[in-house]
């Protein structure tokens, strides 16, 4: 979603460099929660420019050349491209919850914040990846090895450039820490809010790990598959957001359960979505080449699929040709395509499609259970249906049984000590 034209809100940061240049100090009823339903990416943006514009303007005090080289571009990823599709989780959460102008401002710092922490996993997810595009775009490393390809040799700039963004990787997760820190709440909300932060921060990790470890281990485990996406991409895009913007409205317990439950289940959809993306193309990877994970080797839940589903065919060719295609780097075209065919063939596309209907619908019926605001429900569902790339089904089509083989609360409980 490209930035908001509309004009009507209240710029929520105060001006960099003012006595008041931390937005946390501005007045409680100083954004109109109401203003701010009509465009949420807009008002997140526009604290989120404030925030980047006076931690820039300090970078820039520190040294000019990492403010240029690196602050400005890690400002740049936050602001250009992106749904801000956490934020809005955020949001609508606490407006369902019944939050309103006393708790507006502290949910859009903690949406700027979910943006910073988005652009630390982006920037070092390519580096690990090797992804050389990003939103049809250089990636941030192979953009600063592009600047210095003509003073320094060829293998030395590309590592300088992976090196430069796994620090402004970490120099984007500094500040979103440093806007969670400043930013108020309750004293019964602020504790929760820290204690999902910090244990988001870990999962996202653990998650990403469990990814890396399976390429190099060729694990295909479906159990671990589920427990990866869970952990790295289901907790910290869907289900932490909404229990921020809960925590933020002071929420019960029963809506807190019930959102975080509606939440791993879409998580996870959210995930095999752009697992199927990564593969057949999608909406989610315009402007990146399809098939990444299939050359890195990555143990998707897709692959871990076709590869069960032939193992129980006896389906050597099918085998053969996943063995020797997964972590190819110089994988071809032709070669991918039929990779393609065998996940086809397998049923394994399939297979996933229905998992992500059945895991919405599940998703669904968690939101309806709880006592919400209904405007807020009802954007949370609407929200809810766009993330897992998915067109609202007809009631009846909601599952109560096994997903093909695997319970729905397994699936919800692969990292339920974690998420605790």
């Amino acid at each position: 979603m490209g930035p908001s034209d509309a004009k009507d809100h209240p710029a929520a940061a105060s001006p960099p460099g003012s006595p008041e240049e931390d937005p946390s100090h501005a007045p409680a009823d100083a954004c109109d929660p109401h203003a701010v339903d009509s465009d949420v990416p807009g008002a997140v943006r526009r604290v989120l420019e404030g925030l980047l514009a006076e931690r820039t303007e300090r970078a820039a005090a520190l040294d000019p050349v990492f403010a240029a080289d690196l602050a400005e571009r890690v400002a740049r990823f936050a602001l250009d491209g992106g749904k801000l599709m956490r934020p809005r989780f955020v949001w609508w959460a606490l407006r369902a919850c019944g939050g309103g102008a006393a708790e507006a401002e502290s949910a859009l710092r903690i949406g700027a914040a979910l943006e910073l922490i988005q652009t630390c996993a982006l920037v070092h997810d390519d580096v690990m990846d090797g992804s050389r595009l990003r939103r049809g775009r250089l990636a941030l490393h192979a953009d600063v090895a592009a600047q210095y390809a003509d003073v320094t040799e060829p293998s030395h700039g590309a590592r300088f450039g992976e090196a430069a963004a796994i620090l402004a990787g970490d120099l984007a997760l500094a500040w979103a820490d440093d806007i969670v820190a400043a930013t108020r709440a309750t004293p019964s909300a602020d504790h929760t809010v820290r204690e999902l932060w910090s244990t988001m921060r870990t999962e996202m990790v653990a998650g990403q790990y469990l990814d890396i470890q399976g390429q190099a281990t060729s694990s295909r485990s479906l159990a671990r598959a589920i427990r990866a996406a869970c952990l790295k991409s289901a907790l910290y895009s869907v289900e932490r957001p909404l229990a921020l913007g809960a925590a933020l409205a002071g929420a019960d317990a029963a809506r807190t359960r019930a959102l975080c439950s509606a939440g791993r289940c879409v998580g996870i959809a959210f995930q095999l979505r752009d697992d199927l993306g990564d593969v057949f193309g999608g909406p989610r990877h315009v402007g990146k080449p399809t098939g990444g994970d299939i050359r890195a080797g990555k143990p998707t839940y897709l692959v871990a699929v076709a590869q069960a589903r032939a193992e129980a065919a006896d389906d050597r060719g099918a085998l053969s040709l996943l063995r020797h295609s997964l972590g190819r780097a110089d994988l071809s075209e032709p070669r991918l395509a039929e990779v393609r065919d065998v996940l086809v063939r397998t049923g394994a596309r399939d297979i996933v499609e229905a998992k992500i209907d059945r895991l919405v619908a599940q998703g669904l019926r968690h939101l309806e259970s709880a006592p919400l605001e209904a405007e807020g429900r009802r954007r949370l569902r609407e929200l809810l249906h766009t993330t897992a790339g998915n067109p609202p089904p007809p009631p009846s089509s909601a599952p109560h049984g096994p997903l093909d083989g695997v319970p729905v609360s397994l699936l919800l409980g692969a990292v339920e000590g974690a998420a605790r």
